[in-house]
C-alpha cells in the first residue's frame, strides 16, 4: 500500500513526461501511447541470438550463424530493433547519462518478459571493465537491469562476474575481430549456485559479448543462460 501511495505523489508532483515527445506520459511511463506504437519490433526473429530474419516463421528456429556456430547462450530476448527511438533512448543514456532512459528502458523490457519468458534465478548485468567504469561513471546495463529486477522480483547479482581484459570499443569491429577481442573477457571471482541465469545488457551488436560470458557463466556450472537486451543491432 505504502509503495503505491508513493507511485500516487511522485506521479501528482512530477507527472511521466515522454521522453520522446513531451508530451504526458501514459501507464506510469515517461512515454505516451503514439511514441509506444511507434517503436520498431523485433516480431520475426531467431529465438537464440534474436537476429532479424527476412522470413518470417509460426515455429521458433535458429538463423543460420546460429547453425553453424552455435553460441554459449541459449536464448535472445530483445524486444526492439536498434533504430529510431530506441536507439536515441539507449544513446542517451550511455554517452549523456540521461537515467531516466534507463528507468523507462527497463520498463519496456521488463513488460515483454513477463509475456515471453521463463523467469530465471537471477540477473547478471554485463559487467564493464573497471577502467570503462571510471571514464563513464557508470554501468548502463546495471542501470537497466535495476527496473528489471525490481519491476520482475528476480534478484541482480553484481558481485560474482568481472571484466578482466578492457576491450576497445567495437563499434567498427567485424563478428570475427569482435570474438577475438573479447576472449577470456570475463572471469567468475565468487560461485554462482545457480542453474539458469538471464545476461542483461542494452543492445546485442553480434552477440559476442554475450558468447563470452555465457561461455564462463556455463563453466562455473550454470545449466542455462539467456540473454536479455532492450535492442538488437
Amino acid at each position: 500500500m505504502g509503495y503505491n501511495w508513493l507511485n500516487i505523489i511522485q506521479n501528482y508532483l512530477l507527472p511521466p513526461t515522454c521522453l520522446l515527445c513531451a508530451n504526458a506520459g501514459e501507464d506510469n511511463r515517461d512515454l505516451c501511447h503514439s511514441c509506444y506504437r511507434h517503436l520498431t519490433r523485433n516480431t520475426q526473429c531467431c529465438y537464440q541470438c534474436a537476429q532479424w530474419l527476412e522470413i518470417p516463421t509460426l515455429i521458433p528456429v535458429r538463423c543460420g550463424r546460429c547453425l553453424s556456430k552455435r553460441p554459449a547462450f541459449d536464448e535472445t530476448v530483445a524486444p526492439f530493433i536498434y533504430q529510431g527511438a530506441i536507439q536515441h533512448l539507449i544513446t542517451a543514456l550511455k554517452f549523456r547519462a540521461d537515467f531516466k532512459n534507463a528507468r523507462l528502458l527497463g520498463q519496456l523490457l521488463a513488460q515483454y518478459l513477463r509475456q515471453s519468458t521463463e523467469p530465471p534465478e537471477l540477473i547478471l548485468p554485463v559487467p564493464l571493465h573497471t577502467s570503462r567504469y571510471r571514464e563513464r561513471g557508470f554501468n548502463q546495463a546495471i542501470e537497466i537491469a535495476k527496473t528489471v529486477s525490481k519491476e520482475l522480483q528476480i534478484p541482480l547479482d553484481l558481485n560474482s562476474c568481472r571484466r578482466i581484459r578492457d576491450t576497445p570499443h567495437q563499434t567498427q569491429l567485424t563478428a570475427k575481430q569482435r570474438r577475438k577481442n573479447l576472449k577470456n573477457a570475463f572471469t567468475l571471482v565468487k560461485p554462482i549456485n545457480t542453474q539458469h541465469i538471464a545476461i542483461l545488457d542494452d543492445v546485442m551488436t553480434t552477440g559476442s559479448t554475450a558468447h563470452e560470458l555465457a561461455t564462463a557463466l556455463k563453466k562455473a556450472g550454470a545449466v542455462r543462460v539467456d540473454v536479455w537486451v532492450c535492442a538488437r543491432a
